[in-house]
């Protein structure tokens, strides 16, 4: 059996083997049509809803034992340094820097730099597509923690989720650009692409579990939400899919949980409470023990 590994990143703990430690979720706020953004370009966007939406996140957590980190989506430079600044001042959960284009991340981690939180950053994320700038930012402003995206454009197999992370004579492994950058924390994002791929990023979570021993996880309910038929099946159909989605990677080990948007949290976090106190209760057959009394197997029944 390897050896857990926990890392921390700002004042959430993360593990490498299931049912010692919760599962993390992590909710997005200020993406793509976020309805509470008003310009997506300068960053404007209603701060008390932005406010209860980060509250509710939390008491959720606070209420399940499940960690929580927000995911901040930025469009240009000025709407992220303003997202980054907003957040930053409403919580002390970790945040994710997230945008399309590189430019963006970087002028989101230098924001957080600036302000003293780069320890709470995660940067999101390193890919196959990479830019050096991007690694360079990375270690200038200290970001010691990223997710790396394990998407395989030559390989969408398992397999192919392994050799992007290892590298190969055609491709630098992300593990290595991650140790370029400084990197300390990688968390590997098994990369699902449509409903479907979800069971591919099964198998991906336990081959890249055995390979490496890191923490694994995913963003399953965006491929869901984006799954047009299940509307089709009943009025509940997307948000009980959605959230066995997240169930499903859970079960094969996944120790964190992008589950879209953050508004969808009333509907993850019991969901993903549940199947961690399962977990946890069934791995003390194997001998593995809860290492925090702040875990769903003790919060919610």
């Amino acid at each position: 059996m390897s050896e857990t590994k926990v890392f921390k990143v700002g004042n959430v703990e993360i593990s490498s083997k299931a049912g010692e430690l919760p599962t993390v979720l992590i909710g997005s706020i200020f993406y793509e049509h976020h309805k509470i953004v008003t310009n997506a370009r300068e960053g404007l966007f209603d701060r008390e809803k932005a406010k209860e939406l980060v509250k509710v996140q939390e008491d959720l957590s606070d209420k399940t034992g499940n960690p929580c980190m927000i995911d901040v989506v930025g469009l240009t430079e000025r709407a992220m340094e303003q997202y980054i600044s907003f957040i930053l001042d409403q919580t002390d959960v970790p945040i994710l820097v997230d945008s399309t284009l590189p430019s963006v991340k970087i002028a989101g981690i230098k924001q957080a730099y600036e302000l003293g939180a780069s320890d709470r950053v995660v940067y999101n994320s390193l890919s196959c597509y990479v830019k050096d700038e991007e690694i360079k930012a990375i270690r200038e402003y200290k970001i010691k923690s990223a997710i790396l995206l394990a998407y395989n454009p030559n390989n969408a197999w398992p397999e192919g989720r392994v050799e992007i992370l290892k590298g190969s004579e055609r491709m630098r492994g992300l593990l290595n650009i991650a140790n370029e950058a400084g990197i300390e924390v990688p968390l590997i994002d098994v990369a699902v692409l449509d409903v479907p791929s979800i069971g591919i990023a099964m198998e991906a979570i336990k081959l890249v579990k055995e390979e490496f021993n890191l923490p694994c996880g995913g963003g399953p309910l965006n491929a869901v939400l984006e799954w047009k038929k299940s509307r089709e099946i009943s009025d509940v159909a997307s948000a009980v899919c959605g959230a066995t989605s997240v169930a499903l990677l859970q079960s094969v080990g996944a120790n964190f949980i992008l589950y879209g948007p953050i508004e969808k949290a009333k509907q993850v976090f019991p969901a993903a409470a549940m199947v961690d106190a399962i977990i946890a209760y069934a791995a003390r057959i194997k001998g593995v023990r809860t290492k925090t009394k702040n875990h769903p197997l003790y919060k919610i029944f």
